[in-house]
């Protein structure tokens, strides 16, 4: 996949956070973010999730460097704040922020 992404996507260069990375939607968006040549922030809540996300994209040719674990819940500011911090302080810069988690409150209407 990654040969064919980076082929017709070219983002080296540029960092991006992904939250609700650990699957779904999230997970594929920071495959092809980084496979396409950018530095991902893999965001949620599970980094054990994270850390197999990580895993299997450096078993398809993703440089460890160009990834970071970044444990997350979105619904607390202070972790949020912080991630962004810290990829910055990483990376020096925040170019792409896909906010894919979701916060689901359940109740009666």
């Amino acid at each position: 996949m990654t040969q064919v992404i980076s082929q017709l996507l070219d983002m080296t260069g540029k960092v991006a956070i992904v939250t609700g990375a650990s699957r779904g939607i999230g997970r594929a968006i920071a495959r092809v973010f980084a496979a396409a040549g950018a530095r991902v922030a893999l965001a949620a809540r599970s980094a054990d999730q994270l850390k197999e996300v990580a895993a299997e994209m450096q078993s398809e040719g993703i440089a460890e460097d160009a990834l970071l674990i970044m444990p997350t819940d979105v619904a607390i500011a202070s972790q949020v704040e912080a991630m962004a911090k810290t990829v910055i302080d990483t990376w020096g810069q925040l170019d792409i922020l896909v906010n894919n988690a979701g916060l689901i409150e359940f109740g009666s209407i």
